[in-house]
Parts: structure tokens; C-alpha cells; sequence
């Protein structure tokens, strides 16, 4: 494995640091971060003036807060990766932006997942035959089925409540037991500043959040499944398998779908070795562990993409959204037009 060994750029034996974490991620996180401010800083700017009318439009502004908050954690992971603010920043890194960071990412899976569960009953699952359009925000609740009150906006907001509090019981000990005190030689190994009660909070805090994502997964195998096949018969019964309306509605509903696969799956199915690799380094040999460092490292990246991808969610998924979007870009063409003309005028 001399190839691997010539891209490494190790401070000691235990640093599997390479030129594509200290070079090219910084940059790729620099891109990511300032499209996604832009995208998310549009998307809060038009979701926080429309109303919550439906279940749906609320897991998505708690996906938009997700979002920022894991965006403002990739200036500090960018700084830290150049080694621009010293040893101290790493711990901050450790002990904060870190923690923020995974925490931010699992909330934005589960709603992911409830934001299939809400799809499925509102397409599968509702009582109105006539309701299988995906691209409305506005739905009813039918029934007094259990289901269906994932589409109330008032059980959205209890469910929303309920997400933020379990990943923040789960992740703030993780805060709270990297405490050990920290300097140069142990700055860069998180691992190495968690009191021996952090580090078991840790693997559990692991290991849940992980269980959450491959529960979620399967959840929306289901629901997409039976989406599928509903929305399947539906266009054999009206004849449109080749209308422009059944591509849109197709984007409308597995764009989700898409992000969710691009972005999760290759790093949780490369988290598995890893974590066992942290968790019983002597059955792996040096060159094995940095492979897998390298791998995790890079599928990471992959998961950071969906704050640049959920927006495009939002557009396909949301028809409050999209009609926003276009009367906000239409009424500022507008303006600009009627400036322009003004200013032609006084010529």
C-alpha cells in the first residue's frame, strides 16, 4: 500500500490525516458551505413568511433549521482541517461543532422519515381516493386513524418537538463528558478527551443514532414501495405513464428518495468497519485503519451535500414553496423591469 502511504501527512503514528483531508475537503466544504447559505438562506427567507398548513410544510422548516445548523458548523471543520486556529480549535471542534454537527444530521434523517410516513398515508393511506397529487403542501386530515395525524399540523409540531429533544438528550453528554483537559498531543484525537463514562456514552450515542438511520431506511423502503405501486395503478387506470404530469408528480415524490439514498447510505454502510475499527484498533492493521478513516471522511462529505440538496426537496415537493419562489423572482423581475424603464425614460 505504498500509495496510500505517500498521501499521508502524519503528525504521529495514531494520525491517518492525508492530502485529501487536509487539502481537497477543506476546499470542497468551503464550496458546499457558501451554496448552501445561499440556498438555505432563500429557503428560510420564503418558508418562515408561509403558514404551516399541513404536516408536511412543517417537518420541512424544522429540515431548513437543521440545515443552518449544520451549516454553521463548516467553518469551524474547514479552519480546523487547514490547521488555521491551532490546537485549541480542534477542541473546540471536539467537544461543540462536532457534536452539533451529527446531531443536526440525524434530525434532518428522521424528518426525512416522517416526511415519507406523511407522503405514504396521504397517498396510500387517505381515505380520498381522489387525493394522490404530491405536489401540494396542503392536505386533510381523513379519518381518526393513528396514521393520518402525521398529516395535522398541530401533531407535526408535537412530533418536531419530540425529534429535537431525543437527539439533544442523546448528543448532550457527548458535550458534557469530552472533558478531559486538553493540549497539543491530545488535541486532535477526540476520542482521547472523553472521561471513561464519555467514551461508553459515546459508542451507546453511536449506536443509537446509527439504529435510527438503517429504522428510517427501512421505513422509507416501505413507504416508497407502496407509494410506488399505488401511484403505478393510478397511471394505469388514467393512461398517463407518458404525460408530463405523471414525470412531475414521479420527481415530486422520489426526490427525497434520491437525496436521501446519495447522501446517507454510502456513509452509514462505511461507518460499520469504521466504528469497529475505533472501537478495537489492534484487530486492524495501520494501512486498513487509514483506508477506512479515508472512506469516512469522504462519504461524510456526501451526507454534508444534502444542506445543498434538501432545497431542491422543497421546490419539487412543496407547492407553497415553489409558488412563493416564483412570485418572489417574478415581482423582483418586475421591478428591476419598471426600474429599467425609469431610468431609460430620463435619458
Amino acid at each position: 500500500m505504498d500509495h496510500l502511504n505517500s498521501t499521508h501527512v502524519r503528525t504521529n503514528q495514531s494520525d491517518f490525516s492525508s492530502t485529501f483531508t487536509h487539502q481537497v475537503l477543506p476546499l470542497l466544504y468551503f464550496v458546499i458551505c457558501i451554496v448552501g447559505v445561499c440556498l438555505n438562506g432563500v429557503a428560510a427567507w420564503i418558508f418562515f413568511r408561509v403558514p404551516s398548513d399541513s404536516g408536511l410544510v412543517v417537518y420541512l422548516k424544522n429540515m431548513v433549521v437543521a440545515d443552518l445548523l449544520m451549516l454553521a458548523t463548516f467553518p469551524f471543520r474547514v479552519a480546523a482541517q487547514l490547521d488555521l486556529g491551532g490546537w485549541r480549535l480542534h477542541v473546540v471542534v471536539c467537544r461543540y461543532t462536532a457534536v452539533l454537527f451529527y446531531s443536526s444530521m440525524y434530525v434532518g434523517i428522521l424528518f426525512i422519515g416522517l416526511i415519507g410516513l406523511e407522503r405514504y398515508v396521504k397517498i396510500v393511506r387517505h381515505t380520498s381516493s381522489s387525493s394522490t397529487s404530491t405536489s401540494t403542501c396542503r392536505s386533510r386530515l381523513g379519518g381518526v386513524s393513528t396514521l393520518h395525524l402525521l398529516q395535522s399540523v398541530s401533531f407535526a409540531r408535537v412530533l418536531a418537538l419530540l425529534t429535537w429533544c431525543l437527539l439533544l438528550f442523546s448528543v448532550l453528554p457527548n458535550v458534557l463528558l469530552t472533558s478531559k483537559p486538553a493540549n497539543e498531543e491530545n488535541s486532535r484525537h477526540c476520542m482521547q478527551l472523553k472521561t471513561p463514562l464519555g467514551l461508553q456514552w459515546h459508542r451507546v450515542s453511536t449506536l443509537f443514532s446509527v439504529s435510527l438511520f438503517w429504522v428510517t431506511l427501512l421505513v422509507l423502503a416501505f413507504c416508497y414501495t407502496s407509494i410506488a405501486r399505488r401511484v403505478y395503478q393510478s397511471y394505469r387506470r388514467v393512461r398517463c405513464n407518458n404525460s408530463d404530469v405523471c414525470r412531475k408528480s414521479n420527481r415530486s415524490i422520489f426526490s427525497i428518495l434520491v437525496v436521501f439514498f446519495v447522501c446517507f447510505v454510502p456513509y452509514h454502510v462505511c461507518r460499520v468497519p469504521y466504528t469497529l475499527s475505533q472501537m478495537t484498533g489492534s484487530d486492524f492493521s495501520p494501512d486498513t485503519r487509514f483506508l477506512l478513516f479515508q472512506l469516512k471522511e469522504g462519504t461524510l462529505f456526501l451526507s454534508s451535500l444534502n444542506v445543498c440538496l434538501d432545497p431542491v426537496i422543497y421546490v419539487l415537493m412543496c407547492r407553497t414553496f415553489r409558488e412563493s419562489l416564483l412570485r418572489k423572482l417574478s415581482g423582483r423581475e418586475r421591478r428591476r423591469s419598471l426600474t429599467t424603464a425609469q431610468s431609460l425614460s430620463n435619458i
